[in-house]
């Protein structure tokens, strides 16, 4: 049975995408960073035998090794990068604090160290039990507003964050190549989350649709399109 091993996996599409994969018969390892209050995982946990709930901060690296040193000899074939953040909430309250000549530097360094270096950090620690396994998938969620060409936003630090992700992902791919290991990002569009602002909450998919689709762009995934960028409808976004 394949294994899938998921960070923030405690809300939204996480668990989402915790739900479907467990419902579907993997073995998931879904980590969170407070296990003992998420309780919408734990209650999957109660359902799902296959399915272990972990402690994991992604901005912590010592705990990243210390999970992946627990886990050795495990082979993963999907590591999901879900785990990000879009900065402090309410998110209409504190946008300002990324805007430019308001800029919350503090926030900024949050935000990146989150939606970037805990992938990278994730990548680093996993690599050999996903190079061991049989599918061989490093996933990272990103967003479009990472695309230069494709969205403006005045959000500079999740903006930016995201660009970078996927520049970092691309660099992997091509080093995990010889590996045959397959890394891709993808979007899921504008999903009904807390990270969506109340404003703009009626032009949300829910996360339902948003985990469906992505799931079966990484079922469709091959060494040929490692290091590409996709919405969960299939469209492939620009740089």
């Amino acid at each position: 049975m394949p294994t899938i091993l998921i960070t923030g996996a405690n809300q939204g599409i996480g668990l989402e995408f915790t739900r479907q994969y467990s419902a579907a018969g993997w073995s998931v390892v879904a980590c969170c960073r407070t296990p003992d209050t998420a309780d919408a995982l734990q209650a999957l946990a109660g359902d799902h035998a296959r399915l272990t709930v972990e402690r994991l901060d992604v901005k912590d690296h010592d705990a990243i090794d210390d999970l992946a040193d627990r886990y050795s000899g495990q082979t993963i074939d999907i590591l999901l990068n879900n785990a990000g953040i879009v900065g402090p909430y309410p998110l209409d309250d504190h946008l300002e604090r990324q805007h430019f000549g308001t800029m919350d530097y503090a926030v900024w360094d949050d935000v990146l160290h989150t939606n970037t270096f805990g992938p990278l950090k994730m990548t680093e620690a996993f690599v050999n039990h996903v190079a061991a396994s049989e599918q061989k998938k490093i996933i990272s969620i990103s967003s479009s507003v990472g695309s230069i060409s494709e969205v403006t936003i005045p959000g500079i630090a999740y903006a930016s964050s995201k660009t970078a992700l996927n520049r970092v992902m691309t660099i992997v791919a091509r080093e995990l190549k010889e590996k045959s290991i397959i890394v891709a990002m993808l979007c899921p569009g504008y999903t009904r989350t807390r990270m969506v602002s109340e404003n703009s909450l009626q032009y949300a998919i829910e996360p339902d649709t948003s985990v469906t689709g992505m799931r079966k762009i990484i079922s469709s995934l091959t060494l040929a399109n490692s290091g590409s960028f996709t919405r969960y409808n299939g469209d492939t976004i620009g740089w």
